[in-house]
């Protein structure tokens, strides 16, 4: 694992003005837990987890130099007394996630992280910043995938966006059902297929849109994406023709009303003998465009800001809770009772209830406690182990998480169509355990 600079100061200052409180009433080493979990969908039926995977690597960053204790301590954010905590900050706690690739609903327990008080603190904003990122992009392009049935689907959003959130956005679109990536640091970090044509500079550094086929031919022979709009779309796919052949392996049109050029392209290339010649759409698309296009005569799309910012939907809004305080046999539950911001108290897993194969239910409840169904269904527990009492668990390749989700979808019994036509939760989270005041959000009926 290559280490990472010091991921310490990549979170908000009250966590470090309610560390210094902590420090000083003497709860900072009280034994807590904090939870992470939706309380909406934003109008989408499903979510999807991304990001545990890089979870623990960022953890395992977050300690605090010297100078960043300096700092601290100059600008008056922090005391020398919590900077003589902070010196040998290393997170003791344990985490436990719901994995890549894993479904979310309003309520699921995604994350539980039990530590002492002070340590749980420290961690909210890189925990959050991280997952609502990744699950944004993931459940993104997801949708997408739906929606594009079988077609390719290439992600190119790394000129949309922040040169390293390019690399995690890559990562959770190929989670999610892309099958490749345009950015080579996420090809050689996670192991994700890359992929790329040509741009329309290649073509108007040359002296003719003919000297630049021909130039890439003899360079990378036929197996290549000839890119056919940098002038007229005809006249381009006739020139990538007859520079590359009829095993010219691609075309894409970045431009112009998609609908009508890729009849009239798919028409072109069969009359020049080009029937095998595939057709990619890329420029600006999104879900809802994919979806009608996928009809039209087009076997792959490239999606950029669309699936790199959430397509509509750029955080997958996760809150970070304390749900409990106190030792295991004087634990106690707490809970937020603030309207429209209500939350559940209690230490809860996740568990998927299934009856005969297809998820019916999700339902959260104490860890400790053994559950078992009376009524012929079986459940799952969702959560994995991120973090053991300070030990990093080894994660997951994003090619687990690739294939959980398209495992989930699938028990979930319903078409493509109705998950992208729905507008509420599919599943809902059902809260199993002690009574309190606070309600945790929809219930199954």
């Amino acid at each position: 694992m290559t280490a990472l600079p010091s991921s310490a100061l990549l979170t908000d200052r009250y966590e470090l003005t309610m560390l210094e409180t902590a420090l000083a009433s003497g709860i900072a080493e009280t034994p807590a837990t904090f939870e992470v979990y939706a309380r909406s969908l934003a109008g989408r039926s499903y979510g999807v987890v991304a990001g545990t995977g890089r979870l623990a690597e960022a953890l395992t960053a977050f300690r605090f130099d010297d100078d960043a204790l300096r700092w601290l301590v100059n600008e008056a954010i922090i005391s020398h007394a919590t900077a003589r905590y902070l010196e040998q900050f290393a997170f003791r706690g344990s985490l436990a996630a719901y994995p890549d690739g894993e479904l979310y609903f309003p309520g699921s327990p995604i994350v539980r992280v039990d530590a002492p008080f002070g340590e749980g603190l420290l961690i909210e904003t890189l925990v959050l910043s991280i997952l609502n990122f990744d699950s944004a992009v993931a459940t993104a392009a997801s949708r997408i995938r739906l929606a594009a049935q079988q077609a390719t689907l290439i992600e190119m959003g790394s000129r949309r966006i922040h040169e390293q959130a390019a690399v995690a956005a890559a990562r959770a679109a190929w989670i999610g059902g892309f099958d490749s990536t345009s950015n080579l640091e996420a090809g050689r970090r996670w192991g994700i297929p890359t992929g790329g044509t040509m741009g329309h500079a290649l073509v108007l550094a040359h002296p003719s849109e003919r000297d630049a086929f021909v130039a890439q031919a003899r360079a990378v022979g036929p197996s290549t994406t000839a890119l056919v709009d940098t002038y007229d779309i005809p006249h381009g796919i006739r020139l990538a023709v007859e520079a590359f052949g009829p095993e010219l392996a691609a075309i894409r049109i970045d431009s112009g009303n998609p609908f009508t050029e890729v009849r009239r392209a798919r028409q072109l290339l069969d009359e020049l003998g080009a029937t095998k010649t595939r057709i990619l759409v890329s420029g600006d698309l999104d879900e809802a465009t994919i979806r009608r296009l996928v009809s039209e005569p087009v076997d792959g799309f490239g999606v950029g800001t669309k699936v790199v910012t959430g397509d509509g939907v750029p955080t997958a809004q996760l809150v970070y809770k304390l749900v409990a305080v106190g030792e295991a046999e004087s634990r106690r539950p707490v809970a937020k009772l603030s309207a429209n911001k209500a939350s559940s108290g209690g230490r809860k897993a996740g568990y998927r209830r299934r009856r005969d194969g297809r998820a019916v239910e999700e339902l959260a409840f104490d860890p400790d406690v053994e559950v078992e169904p009376t009524d012929g269904s079986t459940l799952e527990r969702l959560e994995i182990p991120v973090i053991e009492c300070g030990r990093i668990c080894e994660p997951e390749p994003a090619a687990i998480g690739r294939a959980r989700l398209r495992e989930r979808l699938a028990s979930l019994g319903l078409t493509p169509e109705a998950l992208l036509d729905a507008r509420e939760p599919v599943l809902h989270c059902r809260y199993v355990g002690p009574t309190l005041p606070a309600s945790r959000g929809p219930e199954a009926p």
